[in-house]
């Protein structure tokens, strides 16, 4: 029998903590304690319009993230921003599972130093497959800033009050930045295949001079390694120094290049073959990387060679 499941539209700090019993201190951001929940929820869909971040201390739950499912185990952290829309079933979950969080509002940081800098968390746009493992240290480190930050609430408002909780907030993403790159480090073997399998694929493409219908982008690439843009751009970048952009088109313009001083096939048929729609996006790009324009670089090799 196929059971409905329930939308809900989390864009606020009471929703959330209407749905599981929990006192709202604060209408902007709540630090959560799922122990202290009084009711329960088995399946339900959850549309975000708020930022969250959770970590699990005690048994697996599942979550479904587009059409995957994941563990969400033990000492994990997973977040999730305004826009995405997460399945969760805690249909084998106790009443009060051990689970502590955040969760804020995008008002919450309007006109503080982290509105500019929310941007720059890519772990927010990750899947629950790119979750962050922490060690004990690290979880303490994580409980410590969700107990600041909970203090705080308890706090009679004064005129310090939101520029605090901003901070701390900020703070505790910033540990989170240095968790993942951690993270990067200790997961190179398995990183570094992923950028050979990147390279190689792009390789591939343009194999023996071959004509391709567009330039490859950086999501086809995430989508090959079953990873998001935001996770493989982050792991490519530690991994290489390099953005995946910047590798792309470094090897255009090397395929460019190759094809300009080999053959006297017009510039523009060599941009169409390499995948752009217009010539002159590629001479732009060409001239931008080079110094020359594509022409210019031709007349060169050969008045040299």
């Amino acid at each position: 029998m196929k059971t409905n499941t329930t939308t809900i539209k989390l864009d606020s700090i009471d929703a959330y903590n209407k749905l599981y019993g929990l006192t709202t201190l604060h209408p902007l951001v709540t630090v959560i304690d799922l122990k202290k929940a009084t009711k329960r929820i088995d399946r339900i869909r959850m549309n975000y319009g708020v930022y969250a971040l959770f970590l699990k201390n005690g048994a697996n739950c599942s979550l479904k993230y587009g059409r995957e499912y994941y563990d969400y185990q033990e000492g994990t952290i997973v977040s999730f921003s305004p826009g995405q829309i997460i399945d969760v079933d805690s249909t084998d979950e106790p009443l009060a599972p051990d689970v502590v969080g955040l969760m804020f509002h995008p008002d919450l940081i309007c006109g503080t130093p982290l509105a500019s800098k929310i941007g720059s968390f890519g772990f927010f746009s990750y899947s629950q497959r790119e979750a962050l493992h922490l060690s004990e240290s690290e979880k303490q480190m994580f409980l410590d800033c969700l107990e600041k930050i909970s203090l705080e609430l308890e706090h009679p408002v004064d005129s310090h009050s939101a520029d605090l909780i901003s901070a701390n907030i900020q703070l505790l993403l910033e540990y989170l930045s240095r968790f993942y790159d951690r993270q990067f480090i200790t997961r190179h073997k398995i990183n570094s295949s992923v950028v050979t399998a990147f390279e190689n694929e792009l390789s591939k493409i343009y194999s023996a001079g071959a004509t391709v219908n567009e330039v490859p982008k950086v999501s086809y690439f995430a989508d090959k390694a079953n990873l998001t843009p935001g996770y493989f751009g982050d792991l490519i970048k530690r991994e290489t120094g390099n953005t995946p952009q910047d590798i792309i088109t470094l090897y255009l313009i090397n395929e460019a290049k190759r094809r300009l001083a080999s053959t006297d096939t017009d510039i523009s048929i060599i941009a169409y073959d390499l995948g752009f729609q217009y010539p002159q996006h590629f001479t732009r790009l060409f001239k931008r990387a080079t110094g020359k324009s594509p022409s210019a670089f031709r007349n060169d090799f050969y008045s040299n060679n």
